[in-house]
């Protein structure tokens, strides 16, 4: 009783934080302090907490440094000028019959290239969400795509940190994760293009001018294929099983040489964009490509630390064990997934952020699937695809914000309910074989 008095008053604190427009950081450390307290209560003294806090971390080290590099790699990407020469050469493809398709699949190409759901939301998520409202396409379907899009990539992409996050806490190669993950979005990933190739030709509108972002980058930067190799490298490198943090260095060094070569910035100012992130001096250029630097991951990196305080105090003082009997028992009358999908939706409802709701749902259904690398892919396909479609949690409310789409955008997320979705009907049926 005690436990679910706590979660409560945490989840109350999270939801407090969201509504008030406040960072949830504050809801993170209180429920840091009420944890610490249940657990000084049980006994164990205030140097042995703060060991609970520095195991919680340790397995998390390693993601911490690659939130530093994606920092930096997502600031330079702005300034070398990839993803303006990204959206240079695919912005002549939009009409109002396939905006749409092509919103999820452009958020979802950018999201694979730079792992961040956040990232792709403020530079692609913008963009599409521009061209949309001026072809009349409803602005709540823009903003199902653009977060389909964006978690898309999150989901599978070499540069995630969702995806090493659950490749850390199982103990597995993420490059395999990524083909698992993979193989279960393909039948999701064809209907949901689908769903919005047809949602588009029904409330596409007349083809109104769309916003001319080519002119708009062609003034700042010099566009050509040249300015594409970093981007490229990531594809090439995650494609040879190179290290995350090796791929993005050889990004950054890339980066590097075409910001300076091509696009004449001077050295020492990309040390300030790479703390800072890019934020240019043409206002209308802004509004579409500030961002990135190691400042932006700040606030992401207390979750992260915060969030693994947690972890250390839950797996110490066995405050999840009632709920992971619970979930034994949900996967023997059920499945495994279906275990892991409910206890995915609860920790995602109370955590209010991505993270913390990996953590927990790995320490809830750790016993429940003892295969790792099915583990993984399980945890991909609830954990992570559930976080944004919980409406206060910051994994929605974030991109959703970014493009000012309506709440409602959530209905029109449907790669989001098709890979749960997509993965029930096998386990029944195995289960039922069995």
């Amino acid at each position: 009783m005690t436990e679910i008095l706590l979660l409560g008053l945490f989840s109350a604190a999270l939801l407090i934080c969201i509504l008030s427009d406040v960072s949830i950081l504050f809801a993170l450390i209180f429920g840091l302090i009420i944890f610490s307290f249940y657990a000084a209560e049980l006994g164990h003294s205030p140097r042995k907490i703060f060991g609970m806090w520095k195991e919680g971390v340790r397995p998390v080290k390693q993601v911490l440094v690659t939130l530093t590099l994606i920092g930096i790699v997502t600031a330079y990407w702005r300034a070398a000028g990839v993803i303006p020469a990204i959206i240079f050469y695919t912005a002549d493809f939009f009409s109002p019959a396939i905006i749409l398709p092509m919103t999820f699949w452009l958020c979802g190409l950018i999201s694979t290239l730079i792992g961040t759901a956040f990232g792709t939301a403020a530079t692609m998520g913008v963009i599409c969400a521009a061209i949309a409202e001026n072809l009349g396409v409803p602005l709540w379907l823009t903003g199902g795509a653009v977060l389909s899009g964006c978690y898309l990539g999150d989901r599978c992409s070499p540069m995630s940190t969702s995806a090493l996050l659950v490749a850390t806490l199982t103990g597995t190669d993420i490059f395999k994760n990524l083909v698992g993950m993979v193989r279960t979005s393909i039948i999701p990933l064809i209907l949901a293009s689908a769903f919005y190739f047809a949602a588009g030709i029904f409330f596409g509108g007349e083809g109104a001018a769309t916003v001319d972002a080519k002119e708009i980058f062609a003034r700042t930067f010099e566009i050509n294929l040249f300015v594409l190799i970093p981007a490229i490298l990531i594809v090439v490198l995650s494609l040879l099983r190179l290290p995350v943090q090796l791929m993005m260095l050889a990004s950054i060094l890339a980066c590097v040489a075409v910001a300076v070569e091509i696009q004449g910035a001077e050295f020492f100012a990309l040390i300030k964009i790479a703390v800072l992130g890019y934020y240019p001096a043409n206002a209308e250029l802004a509004k579409i490509l500030s961002g990135g630097g190691i400042i932006s991951m700040a606030s992401i990196v207390a979750i992260v630390c915060l969030s693994s305080c947690y972890a250390g105090i839950f797996q110490a003082t066995g405050f999840l064990h009632r709920l992971q009997s619970l979930m034994i028992r949900l996967s023997k009358k059920f499945s495994p997934f279906v275990s892991i999908l409910v206890a995915a939706v609860v920790t995602n409802m109370a955590a209010c952020n991505q993270t913390l709701a990996i953590m927990l749902t790995h320490q809830l259904c750790r016993t429940v699937e003892p295969r790792p690398e099915i583990f993984a892919i399980q945890l991909e396909n609830s954990a992570v695809i559930v976080a944004p479609l919980i409406p206060w949690a910051i994994a929605n409310v974030v991109p959703l914000t970014l493009i000012d789409a309506p709440q409602s955008s959530i209905f029109a997320a449907w790669y989001l309910y098709l890979i749960p979705l997509c993965c029930l009907a096998p386990s029944q049926v195995i289960k039922l074989r069995r």
